[in-house]
Parts: C-alpha cells; sequence; structure tokens
C-alpha cells in the first residue's frame, strides 16, 4: 500500500492535534502536525534529509496571525522576529524550496482574494476547516493527482481576483521593462531590502551613483518611494538579489529602505 504523508500545520494545538488522530486512523495516511511555520520548515528539511518528503501539507490560513498579503516567495530563513511565519508564505516558501510536496489551505471562511494569494503562492487547494473528514481526503488525494481544489462558490470571485492581479502584473511589468539593466539589478536589491550603502558595496559604485539610479528607478515607475517600488516590482515578479546561504529552506522577510 502506497502511504501518503501529510503533515497539518496550524497554530491552534487542539485543532491540529484532532485533525491529525483523524487523519491517522486512515490506513494509508501518516501524519503528523506542526505547530508554527518555523517548526514546519524544520520538519519539512529533516524529512527531506532523510529522503521521507512529506507529500501533502495541510496549511492554516490564519497561521500565526495577520495574512500578509500576496508577497512572491523569496528564501530567507526563520520567519519574523517573533518567529511567525503566515500561512500564504509558508505556502510560497515551500513551493519554491520543495516544489513536489503540494500545499491546501485550511480557512475559518471563504475569501476569494486570500483564496487567490493562496492559489499564486503555489497552494494546490482551499479547504474550509469545518468541512467533512471524507471532503478533506478526496481533496488531499485530489491534489496528489495534479487536481486543484476550491469550493464551487469562491470559483467566481476567484478567477475576477486573478484575472484583475494579471492586468495590475502586465501594468507592472510594461514599467520595470523600461529600466535599464543596471536600474533593474538596482531595484532587484531594493527587493531584497538593501540600503544605499549595501547596495554600492554589491555592486561596486559610489553611494553617489546608487542614489542617482534609485532616482532614476523611482521616476521610471512612477512611485514616491522606495516601498512602493518595492511593491511594484514584486507585482511585475522581480525578485530580488539572493542574499540567503545555499540549501535552506525560507520564507520571506519584510523589506526596509
Amino acid at each position: 500500500m502506497v502511504r501518503i504523508r501529510v503533515l497539518v500545520v496550524d497554530d491552534h494545538r487542539i485543532f491540529a492535534e484532532s485533525l491529525a488522530a483523524a487523519l491517522a486512523a486512515e490506513p494509508d495516511v501518516d501524519v503528523l502536525a506542526a505547530g508554527s511555520g518555523p517548526a514546519a520548515l524544520r520538519c519539512l528539511e529533516r524529512a527531506a534529509a532523510e529522503s521521507r518528503r512529506y507529500d501533502v501539507l495541510l496549511v492554516d490560513a490564519d497561521l500565526g496571525g495577520t495574512l500578509t498579503g500576496g508577497r512572491p516567495a523569496v528564501p530567507v530563513h526563520d520567519g519574523d522576529a517573533d518567529g511567525l511565519v503566515d500561512g500564504i508564505t509558508l505556502v510560497a516558501g515551500v513551493r519554491s524550496a520543495q516544489p513536489g510536496v503540494r500545499t491546501v489551505v485550511l480557512a475559518e471562511k471563504d475569501d476569494p482574494r486570500r483564496a487567490a494569494l493562496a492559489l499564486q503562492a503555489g497552494a494546490s487547494g482551499w479547504v474550509a476547516k469545518d468541512c467533512s473528514l471524507s471532503r478533506l481526503l478526496t481533496v488531499i488525494r485530489g491534489v496528489l493527482r495534479g487536481e486543484t481544489h476550491l469550493p464551487p462558490a469562491l470559483l467566481t470571485g476567484v478567477l475576477k481576483e486573478l484575472t484583475a492581479t494579471r492586468k495590475h502584473r502586465t501594468e507592472s511589468e510594461r514599467l520595470v521593462e523600461s529600466l535599464t539593466p543596471r536600474e533593474r539589478e538596482v531595484l532587484r536589491c531594493m527587493v531584497a531590502g538593501l540600503g544605499r550603502k549595501a547596495v554600492a558595496e554589491r555592486l561596486f559604485l559610489s553611494p553617489h551613483t546608487v542614489r542617482t539610479h534609485m532616482q532614476n528607478v523611482l521616476g521610471k515607475l512612477g512611485v514616491h518611494s522606495t516601498l512602493a517600488a518595492v511593491a511594484l516590482a514584486r507585482r511585475a515578479g522581480v525578485g530580488p538579489v539572493d542574499l540567503a546561504p545555499a540549501g535552506r529552506i525560507g520564507v520571506e522577510e519584510s523589506s526596509s529602505a
């Protein structure tokens, strides 16, 4: 019998343990629960090192508190200053580090915008926390066959959100394409959260030259701050320069100028 390895990630201990126990009763399911994003990352790293990767992650949409939004996956290390990693960021980090792992987001309520963010981050499904065990097992087995699962009531709203996101992305891509290669390199440093001095050291430029490049980037993108430039860059799919050591699983930190 082929067994399905499932990791439940939820910071509500009673819910996580209850769900794990229910799934463990299935003859073809091996399950473990993790109470935080960093704990889940450690489980994934350990399992990968032992050549027994997880097949499916069930991730709480509200993991770690407030959802941080539709940020792209950026390899960083251990969450924010409090050791928190929100559910959507965890999905994105896992998608980047271990693309073979399927993720399903568990939510208290249906929300088209957040469901769209989850799909963009790499989730294969969005399921209500109060759904039946048989429904959840159907979704788990379905995503392993490459299916995407959403509640029927969410389909129209999610499609609208994805269409709107694509429109904004196209406009952002057009603006980014107006930058010179050096300006794009500076923008990637900005996305990584590097300040002017750090950019100058990294690109072997003077701080004055970097300041000029940054001003040109803001002007061409039609924005007035580094944070606005970073937000636009992310919508356009611009990633940061790679600052992390190789071989680590991670998720995104907030940027600073």
